[in-house]
């Protein structure tokens, strides 16, 4: 064999090696322990596609919209891993009654407050969703929202941590949670 088939045949194989390493499918509830690194969490089922849209409730004299999407090979980094799922991406917008905006993560898209689906329940027609909270993490937790029927979804936030000190957090900072600490909250698709 000579240097130019060698070389054919290294990239042949090469080629052919990547292609066969593509990222592995996985259904979105693959439990986080059996997904391999670089896996790819699928909406085969089209689990996510029922949630998208736009969404308005009041509560408390506020009105909240969700602006809910679906994003498709959205990265998820942890110590652990690295993978790849279809995620439902949650911007929203906050108004008091007089109309002023409280919150906008929809229009400024604020880096350090995310809003995503980690998982759904096709049972229970639920979805549960990480949110990391407002300024310094005040309010991280989990969201749950239920398909009541084509129109409607239930909400409901359970913060993990609602307070915060001045020595993690700079009192210059908003610590306010602007999202409704509350469950069966209506929102109605607009």
């Amino acid at each position: 064999m000579n240097k130019i088939q060698f070389k054919l045949l290294f990239a042949f194989i090469l080629i052919i090696n990547m292609i066969s390493c593509k990222a592995q499918n996985l259904p979105l509830n693959t439990a986080f322990s059996t997904i391999p690194n670089g896996a790819y969490l699928k909406d085969t089922n089209n689990e996510l596609v029922p949630y998208v849209g736009t969404y308005k409730a009041n509560f408390n004299g506020n009105e909240i919209t969700l602006f809910i999407t679906k994003q498709e090979n959205k990265l998820e980094e942890s110590a652990q891993k690295n993978y790849y799922m279809d995620a439902l991406i949650v911007k929203y917008i906050v108004k008091n009654s007089t109309g002023t905006i409280l919150q906008d993560t929809q229009n400024n898209n604020l880096y350090n407050i995310e809003l995503y689906s980690i998982g759904t329940n096709p049972n229970k027609n639920a979805i549960t969703f990480y949110y990391s909270g407002t300024n310094c993490s005040v309010g991280w937790g989990d969201i749950y929202l239920k398909k009541l029927n084509t129109a409607q979804i239930s909400w409901e936030y359970r913060p993990d941590d609602i307070v915060t000190t001045a020595d993690k957090c700079p009192p210059s900072l908003n610590t306010t949670i602007y999202l409704p600490e509350t469950k069966d909250l209506i929102f109605t698709k607009q």
